[in-house]
């Protein structure tokens, strides 16, 4: 059971008091009482209005469901429906045309595309590899992936398969840096003729560094290397500027649900601030330390390629202006994903005696915490341009947009930073959102420097949203339905329109499949081609492979080709996914429960179990899928909603999960701390499954934590 202390009317938990009172705030100049009670003038002023927000959705939801319920068993009429859904303020007037005015934004958010990792807070190994995955090694890439045809053969270094990634690694240079003449399998040393000598942009010592659409590429040579003692020019390896940002998750891809997990959130994010996390494991019998990785020195080619290779708003923080050095930040640039505004946590309790939203409470803690950054305490600099950026999920429409951007003025203000210093991401994952999306921006235009699309949370609202509208298509047809085009299209355009482009970040979803890199070249250049100047990988090998998308594509070029398109209608984004007579077999309607019901359960069993909130789980098929809780939205809110309908009956769900239990356990045996589902009547990750789908329709915009954060807390004990 938590214990409580007294802070300024609040009841706080005294291991979150303590964290914050002898760590995040240490060195700020900002007592604790005054902490204290900044914290309390905020929940007093902001928690009764995120209790209303709450309230108006679920006011909406109920006039949503009379409306269909009114309408069953008729075709829906789009005009009809768009009026009714102007008249209830779901949609909202459009505003006048207008352009985003955020400033000091760092290069990596507004003039440089590429990659992007998401990473779970509380797992220190995983943050410290994703921050340093700002740069990669090509060769490492390809040996270890099925980019390549084959694979390694086993005990030791397979010197064909390093063969065949050397020639790989060449033709990308022939593709990236072309020479004058002839080609880099041809290269032996010295200065390389380029066919663009200005790629070329500094050294150290035989090692050079290249640039190519705004990303740097080393040729590292170390003729004493395993590689480069056998190679003519010395080449040990290609190292990529990969992962230019990462969001470092406090919310779906942990399971976070008492001040003892908030703790440790907060701890991890404020080791990254001050540059001092350090990671202890065991590999090959010895025990590693992992830290974060140092800046990447280089003398320059020219003094004027220094001059030029920053933003003036970025330059003066590096000291990259110095004609005899180029420093590149040896890190991704972090952005922080606070909660949403649904939450509540324990970790502190207002003055009725309620559970602090959890939402505030992050926007208050990660702020503080990044003030390390901001005063420069740390060992490294996240941000030069003197920024804190905070992806801000699940909100819906603009009204709740415009309550986060209120939120971060009364927490600049209590901290002391300049306005607009906490910048905001805004994540494209709600119905209500896309549809009002650029009101949205528009309530956040001078702070705003991230859009996004994720098929997943914004399926699992869509489902919610339409309910009782009728039972939906299966999920790999919703996956091709005219409504989810619209959206990943009127997202670039609505954002381009806005002036995103070269000030701001428009974000593409993950790719789920950390094993099949090779599916992933194929399909993923279609997120820079669709003018997304950033998009989600697995995996630092991800970052590393997806970075070649961003010097195939010019996405700054390709988004002055989009500014001219159209924006695609909002009556074919409002065009529901219903399923158009129901005539699926029994074997066709058991695949799909089959299909949903190992996901939820392979997702659940080690969220309530273990406390893992996003990890590899085996599909249905058993290839590795990265999972988080809106891969659990959708398919939990897919099977509740057939299951409303009269699609499948309760005994089939039932007999769907059983089976999947058994399959589940099959697939977690090798793990020594699993708990099996089948035959234990006790099993409180069964319970909790079993309910996501069965309490599905009830659950607020069908989102899975309250559930989730009840039978985790059973775990615990709490």
């Amino acid at each position: 059971m938590s214990d409580y202390v007294e802070r300024a009317g609040l009841r706080v938990d005294s291991r979150f008091a303590r964290f914050t009172e002898s760590e995040a705030l240490a060195g700020l100049d900002i007592a604790p009482e005054q902490f204290w009670r900044g914290m309390a003038a905020i929940y007093r002023d902001f928690a009764p209005e995120n209790r209303a927000l709450l309230e108006k959705r679920e006011q909406l939801q109920a006039r949503i469901d009379a409306w269909h319920e009114a309408h069953r068993g008729r075709p829906v009429d789009q005009a009809e429906y768009r009026s009714f859904l102007t008249e209830i303020g779901y949609l909202v007037p459009e505003p006048e045309a207008f352009e985003i005015g955020t400033g000091n934004v760092d290069d990596e958010v507004a003039r440089i595309a590429g990659p992007q990792l998401v990473v779970p807070v509380l797992n220190d190994r995983f943050l410290l590899n994703a921050a340093n995955a700002r740069w990669g090694s090509l060769y490492d890439a390809l040996y270890g992936t099925d980019v390549l045809p084959g694979s390694p053969k086993p005990g030791g270094y397979d010197a064909e398969r390093g063969a065949q990634v050397i020639a790989a690694a060449r033709d990308l240079l022939d593709e990236f840096l072309p020479l004058a003449d002839g080609s880099w399998a041809d290269y032996a040393g010295g200065t390389p003729g380029l066919k663009d000598p200005a790629q070329l942009v500094g050294t150290n010592g035989e090692s050079m560094l290249f640039r190519h659409n705004g990303l740097h590429i080393e040729v590292a040579i170390d003729r004493d290397h395993p590689i480069g003692k056998t190679d003519k020019a010395g080449i040990s390896d290609v190292i990529v500027e990969a992962a230019l940002t990462t969001i470092v998750d406090l919310e779906d891809s942990v399971a976070a649900v008492d001040a003892e997990d908030k703790v440790l959130a907060y701890r991890h994010w404020l080791g990254l601030m001050r540059g001092d996390l350090e990671a202890k494991f065991a590999k090959g019998g010895r025990t590693m330390t992992r830290a974060l990785a140092d800046d990447r020195r280089y003398t320059p080619v020219s003094p004027e390629l220094v001059e030029g290779r920053l933003s003036e708003e970025n330059r003066a923080s590096t000291g990259s202006a110095l004609t005899d050095e180029i420093v590149l930040p040896g890190r991704s640039l972090l952005f922080v994903r606070n909660v949403g505004h649904l939450m509540t946590n324990p970790a502190v309790l207002l003055p009725d005696g309620s559970e602090a939203p959890e939402g505030i409470l992050d926007g208050i803690m990660t702020s503080l915490i990044a003030m390390h950054d901001l005063k420069g305490l740390g060992r490294y600099r996240n941000s030069r341009a003197g920024s804190v950026y905070i992806v801000k999920p699940k909100m819906h429409g603009p009204e709740e947009v415009a309550f986060t951007d209120r939120l971060f003025d009364a927490v600049e203000d209590m901290l002391g930073l300049e306005r607009h210093t906490l910048k905001v991401g805004v994540m494209d994952e709600e119905r209500r959102t896309s549809a009002n999306l650029a009101a949205c921006i528009h309530a956040v235009k001078d702070r705003i420097v991230f859009i996004n699309t994720g098929f997943l949370d914004r399926t699992g609202d869509e489902i919610h949203t339409s309910m009782r509208a009728g039972a939906m298509m299966r999920k790999a047809a919703i996956k091709e339905a005219g409504w989810l085009q619209a959206y990943e299209a009127r997202n670039v355009q609505i954002g381009l329109a806005a002036g995103f482009s070269g000030r701001a970040q428009i974000g593409k979803g993950m790719w789920p499949a950390p094993d099949l890199m090779a599916d992933m070249m194929e399909a993923k250049i279609g997120h820079p081609q669709s003018g997304a100047n950033t998009a989600w990988v697995p995996s630092p090998t991800g970052a590393t492979l997806h970075a070649l998308h961003y010097h195939r594509v010019d996405v700054f070029e390709r988004q002055k080709e989009l500014e001219a398109e159209p924006i695609p209608s909002l009556d074919t984004l409002l065009t529901i996914p219903l399923a158009e007579g129901i005539n699926w077999s029994p074997d066709e309607i058991r695949e799909e429960l089959d299909n949903n019901a190992q996901g939820i359960l392979g997702y659940v069993v080690r969220w309530i179990d273990q406390g893992v909130g996003c990890s590899k789980v085996p599909d249905i098929h058993d290839v590795g899928l990265m999972e988080d809780r809106a891969t659990l939205r959708i398919s939990s809110q897919h099977m509740a909603n057939w299951l409303h309908h009269g699609v499948c009956s309760t005994e089939e769900v039932d007999a769907a999960l059983a089976r999947m239990a058994a399959k589940v356990d099959g697939q977690n045996a090798d793990d020594p701390s699993y708990e099996a589902m089948t035959g234990n009547p006790d099993s409180i990750a069964f319970q909790a499954a079993r309910a996501l789908v069965f309490e599905g329709v009830a659950q607020p915009s069908g989102y899975t934590e309250p559930l989730l954060h009840e039978y985790r807390r059973k775990v615990k004990g709490d």
